[in-house]
C-alpha cells in the first residue's frame, strides 16, 4: 500500500481505477451550476417579451361570410385595422380575369389573391398602400373608383374589383393577410 502512495504522481493523483478524476467532476459540475444560473436569468428577459394576452385575442378574426350576397361587401377589423370582405359578382370576377397582369404596376392575378374554390370571396385589408388611408368603396353607396373597386379618397388612387392599383399614387395592391375558411361560411384571418 505504501508503495502506490510512493509511486502517484501529480498527472495521476485523484484518477480513480475508470479514468476519470475528481477535477473533471468538478469542471462539469461547475459548468453546469453556470449554466443553470444563466437560464434562471436568461428566461424571465425573454419570456417578458412575449405578447401579452389582449394581444394574442387580436391576433385573429374570424369572420362569418355568409350573409354576404354577390356584388356586396362588409368591413371588420383586424388588429385594430379595417379589413374588407367582399363577395364577387360573376361578372366583377369576368372583369378581374380579363385585365392583363402585365399591365399592371403590381402584377397578380384574382387567384393569387383568392383561396382555391372560393374565388368570388376577396379579403383584404382596408389601407391604402400609399400612406395609410382607408378607401371607399366597402360600403353601400360609397365611391367606388373608375374601376370598381375601392377609391382612397387621400390622394387619389383607384383600386379594382379584385383590390389592385389601377390609378393613382399607391405603389402597391391592397394587401391580402392571411386568411384559411375554417367552414363555407366562416373564415378565420390570422
Amino acid at each position: 500500500m505504501a508503495d502506490t502512495a510512493a509511486t502517484a504522481t501529480p498527472e495521476t493523483a485523484g484518477v480513480t481505477d475508470d479514468g476519470i478524476r475528481r477535477r473533471d467532476f468538478l469542471d462539469i459540475a461547475a459548468v453546469s451550476a453556470a449554466g443553470i444560473g444563466g437560464l434562471a436569468v436568461v428566461y424571465p428577459l425573454v419570456s417578458q417579451m412575449a405578447p401579452s394576452k389582449d394581444v394574442l385575442a387580436a391576433s385573429s378574426t374570424e369572420v362569418d361570410v355568409s350573409a354576404i350576397q354577390p356584388g356586396q361587401a362588409i368591413k371588420a377589423v383586424f388588429r385594430k385595422q379595417p379589413l374588407f370582405v367582399r363577395r364577387l359578382t360573376p361578372a366583377e370576377i369576368s372583369a378581374a380575369e380579363a385585365v392583363a397582369t402585365s399591365s399592371l404596376r403590381d402584377p397578380q392575378t384574382l387567384e393569387e389573391r383568392t383561396k382555391e374554390g372560393h374565388k368570388d370571396m376577396l379579403i383584404t385589408m382596408g389601407v391604402c398602400t400609399h400612406l395609410g388611408c382607408v378607401p371607399l368603396g366597402a360600403a353601400e353607396g360609397e365611391v367606388k373608383g373608375e374601376f370598381g373597386g375601392y377609391f382612397c379618397p387621400c390622394h387619389g388612387s383607384h383600386y379594382d374589383t379584385a383590390g389592385r392599383i389601377r390609378k393613382g399614387p399607391a405603389p402597391k395592391n391592397l394587401e391580402v393577410p392571411e386568411y384559411e375558411f375554417t367552414s363555407d361560411t366562416v373564415i378565420q384571418v390570422g
